[in-house]
């Protein structure tokens, strides 16, 4: 004797009436009215704050669109202007683009421009307000270069002290110009310091361990 069970799943699933059809479509119409009714009063209730929002985010877009083309000319301006400055030669117009851009380019206009007019006062700015340590610490050694015999060991030494670390691409040769001013001073005990560093630095470059040797 088949069990309930059995006799149930022999059941087929009864068909809707066309009355129940009717109701189906009549519940998803008014539904479907309800969230109409719902969205438009939504709308209404916050049109102020969509549509200030829909402003902002193309206000805000179209600024990104204009700032992005505004720095991509800038720096297209910026490279014409410095090729031109090399090619002519002109310490104004590569003083001129240092002023105007930033980063590395800044950095080595102006040191050509120092190149190419002698005006120590280029040197003093890029030793002071260069972006890169590496000109930075250039420029200082050019200017203890031209102002040495004016200052003392002890001012070259606080004065380089920038490049007393490895960090610096100019670390064993700022130590070499401390060491040299230390000798024109006749103090080779402090002059012997820091030729000591240099020669028993394995990393050394050989040219200046040589050097320092030679002092030593």
């Amino acid at each position: 004797m088949a069990s309930i069970l059995e006799r149930n799943k022999k059941l087929k699933p009864t068909k809707k009436t066309r009355e129940e059809y009717a109701e189906d479509a009549l519940y998803r119409e008014v539904w479907e009215e309800v969230n109409n009714e719902k969205t438009q009063a939504f709308i209404k209730k916050y049109s102020r704050y969509i549509i200030a929002g829909a402003l902002l985010i193309m206000i805000i877009a179209t600024a990104v669109v204009i700032g992005v083309r505004t720095h991509r000319a800038h720096k297209i301006a910026i490279a014409e202007n410095y090729e031109l400055a090399v090619q002519k030669l002109d310490a104004n117009m590569l003083a001129s683009v240092a002023e105007n851009s930033s980063g590395a380019t800044s950095d080595l206009a102006l040191f050509q421009a120092y190149l190419l007019d002698n005006d120590i006062e280029k040197l003093e700015q890029l030793a002071n307000d260069g972006y890169s340590r590496d000109f930075r610490d250039l420029a200082r050694l050019h200017i203890v270069g031209l102002r040495g015999d004016e200052m003392t060991a002890q001012e070259i030494e606080n004065y380089l002290a920038p490049l007393n670390t490895k960090k610096s691409p100019y670390y064993y040769t700022g130590r070499l110009k401390v060491a040299q001013k230390y000798l024109s001073e006749g103090d080779r005990k402090n002059a012997n310091k820091w030729l000591d560093v240099i020669i028993s630095d394995k990393d050394a470059p050989a040219s200046i361990s040589a050097s320092a040797q030679a002092l030593r």
